[in-house]
Protein backbone atom coordinates (compact mmCIF):
# COMPACT_ATOMS: atom_id res chain seq x y z
CA UNK A 1 0.00 0.00 0.00
CA UNK A 2 1.19 3.14 -0.93
CA UNK A 3 2.17 5.92 1.64
CA UNK A 4 -0.67 8.24 0.28
CA UNK A 5 -3.03 5.37 0.43
CA UNK A 6 -2.19 4.70 4.39
CA UNK A 7 -2.46 8.49 5.08
CA UNK A 8 -5.86 8.95 3.23
CA UNK A 9 -6.97 5.44 5.39
CA UNK A 10 -6.21 7.01 8.62
CA UNK A 11 -7.78 10.09 8.02
CA UNK A 12 -10.76 8.64 6.87
CA UNK A 13 -11.16 6.42 9.83
CA UNK A 14 -10.50 9.78 12.11
CA UNK A 15 -13.53 11.34 10.21
CA UNK A 16 -15.91 7.85 11.12
CA UNK A 17 -15.26 8.54 14.56
CA UNK A 18 -15.19 12.00 14.62
CA UNK A 19 -18.32 13.45 16.72
CA UNK A 20 -18.15 17.00 15.57
CA UNK A 21 -18.51 18.44 11.90
CA UNK A 22 -15.08 19.26 11.76
CA UNK A 23 -11.89 16.37 12.32
CA UNK A 24 -9.63 18.76 13.74
CA UNK A 25 -5.70 17.46 12.77
CA UNK A 26 -2.31 18.37 13.20
CA UNK A 27 0.10 17.81 9.54
CA UNK A 28 2.85 17.52 11.64
CA UNK A 29 1.72 15.17 14.18
CA UNK A 30 0.71 13.42 11.47
CA UNK A 31 3.92 13.16 9.09
CA UNK A 32 5.44 12.48 12.54
CA UNK A 33 3.26 9.27 12.96
CA UNK A 34 3.72 8.38 9.20
CA UNK A 35 7.24 9.15 8.76
CA UNK A 36 7.04 11.52 5.87
CA UNK A 37 7.36 14.96 5.38
CA UNK A 38 4.25 17.71 5.74
CA UNK A 39 4.01 18.14 2.36
CA UNK A 40 2.85 14.58 1.70
CA UNK A 41 0.18 15.25 3.78
CA UNK A 42 -0.95 18.39 1.82
CA UNK A 43 -0.69 16.40 -1.45
CA UNK A 44 -3.24 13.47 0.11
CA UNK A 45 -5.62 16.54 1.38
CA UNK A 46 -5.69 17.85 -1.92
CA UNK A 47 -6.16 15.20 -3.85
CA UNK A 48 -7.96 12.97 -1.75
CA UNK A 49 -10.36 15.56 -0.01
CA UNK A 50 -11.26 17.72 -2.20
CA UNK A 51 -14.49 19.14 -2.90
CA UNK A 52 -15.12 17.01 -6.25
CA UNK A 53 -15.04 13.90 -3.65
CA UNK A 54 -17.48 15.37 -1.14
CA UNK A 55 -15.17 17.40 1.68
CA UNK A 56 -14.22 20.63 2.39
CA UNK A 57 -10.45 21.41 3.69
CA UNK A 58 -9.75 24.52 5.85
CA UNK A 59 -6.11 24.63 6.16
CA UNK A 60 -4.34 27.21 8.70
CA UNK A 61 -0.96 27.83 8.92
CA UNK A 62 1.70 27.93 11.49
CA UNK A 63 1.34 26.14 14.73
CA UNK A 64 1.80 22.64 14.11
CA UNK A 65 -0.59 23.44 10.87
CA UNK A 66 -4.30 22.25 12.06
CA UNK A 67 -5.91 20.95 9.30
CA UNK A 68 -10.16 20.66 9.82
CA UNK A 69 -11.73 18.45 7.32
CA UNK A 70 -15.82 17.76 6.93
CA UNK A 71 -17.34 15.55 4.83
CA UNK A 72 -19.71 18.06 2.84
CA UNK A 73 -23.62 16.84 2.73
CA UNK A 74 -25.34 19.78 1.30
CA UNK A 75 -29.35 19.37 0.49
CA UNK A 76 -29.57 17.21 -2.95
CA UNK A 77 -25.80 16.28 -2.81
CA UNK A 78 -24.73 19.24 -4.74
CA UNK A 79 -20.78 19.60 -3.65
CA UNK A 80 -20.14 20.74 -6.90
CA UNK A 81 -21.72 24.17 -6.39
CA UNK A 82 -18.64 25.25 -4.15
CA UNK A 83 -16.13 24.18 -7.45
CA UNK A 84 -15.35 27.06 -10.06
CA UNK A 85 -13.47 25.16 -12.41
CA UNK A 86 -12.88 21.13 -13.29
CA UNK A 87 -10.39 19.48 -15.33
CA UNK A 88 -12.15 16.38 -16.90
CA UNK A 89 -10.67 14.27 -14.15
CA UNK A 90 -11.99 15.93 -11.57
CA UNK A 91 -15.25 15.75 -13.00
CA UNK A 92 -15.53 12.23 -13.26
CA UNK A 93 -14.75 12.28 -9.84
CA UNK A 94 -17.73 14.16 -8.63
CA UNK A 95 -19.98 12.56 -11.00
CA UNK A 96 -18.78 9.46 -9.32
CA UNK A 97 -19.29 10.59 -5.79
CA UNK A 98 -22.93 11.87 -6.56
CA UNK A 99 -23.87 8.11 -8.39
CA UNK A 100 -21.93 6.69 -5.26
CA UNK A 101 -24.38 8.50 -2.99
CA UNK A 102 -27.21 8.28 -5.36
CA UNK A 103 -27.85 11.90 -5.94
CA UNK A 104 -28.03 11.30 -10.02
CA UNK A 105 -28.27 8.16 -11.84
CA UNK A 106 -25.32 6.45 -13.84
CA UNK A 107 -27.10 6.97 -16.97
CA UNK A 108 -27.18 11.04 -16.13
CA UNK A 109 -23.93 10.96 -14.91
CA UNK A 110 -22.39 9.32 -18.51
CA UNK A 111 -24.53 11.75 -20.57
CA UNK A 112 -23.38 15.09 -17.84
CA UNK A 113 -19.34 13.13 -18.29
CA UNK A 114 -19.68 13.31 -22.24
CA UNK A 115 -21.13 16.75 -22.51
CA UNK A 116 -18.42 17.86 -20.69
CA UNK A 117 -15.57 15.76 -21.73
CA UNK A 118 -12.81 17.33 -23.76
CA UNK A 119 -13.80 16.48 -27.03
CA UNK A 120 -17.25 18.38 -26.60
CA UNK A 121 -15.28 21.69 -25.41
CA UNK A 122 -12.50 20.89 -27.77
CA UNK A 123 -13.35 24.44 -28.62
CA UNK A 124 -14.25 26.21 -25.82
CA UNK A 125 -12.04 29.07 -24.07
CA UNK A 126 -11.44 28.59 -20.51
CA UNK A 127 -12.46 24.86 -20.64
CA UNK A 128 -12.56 23.98 -17.13
CA UNK A 129 -14.32 26.58 -16.11
CA UNK A 130 -17.04 26.17 -19.03
CA UNK A 131 -17.24 22.86 -17.99
CA UNK A 132 -17.69 23.14 -13.99
CA UNK A 133 -21.06 25.76 -15.00
CA UNK A 134 -22.13 22.98 -17.22
CA UNK A 135 -21.96 20.25 -14.16
CA UNK A 136 -23.19 22.88 -11.85
CA UNK A 137 -26.58 23.51 -14.17
CA UNK A 138 -27.33 20.08 -14.88
CA UNK A 139 -27.14 19.36 -11.23
CA UNK A 140 -29.17 21.96 -10.44
CA UNK A 141 -31.92 20.73 -12.77
CA UNK A 142 -32.00 17.45 -12.07
CA UNK A 143 -31.98 17.74 -8.54
CA UNK A 144 -34.27 20.54 -8.25
CA UNK A 145 -31.76 23.22 -6.38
Amino acid sequence: MRMSDKIESFILELLKQEKDDWLRIQRNELAEIFGCVPSQINYVLQTRFSPERGYIVDSQRGGGGCVRIRRVQPSGGITAIYIKKLNESEAGDCLRMLVKRGSITDDQAKIIAAATSNEALINAQNRDVVRADIIKCCLKELLGN
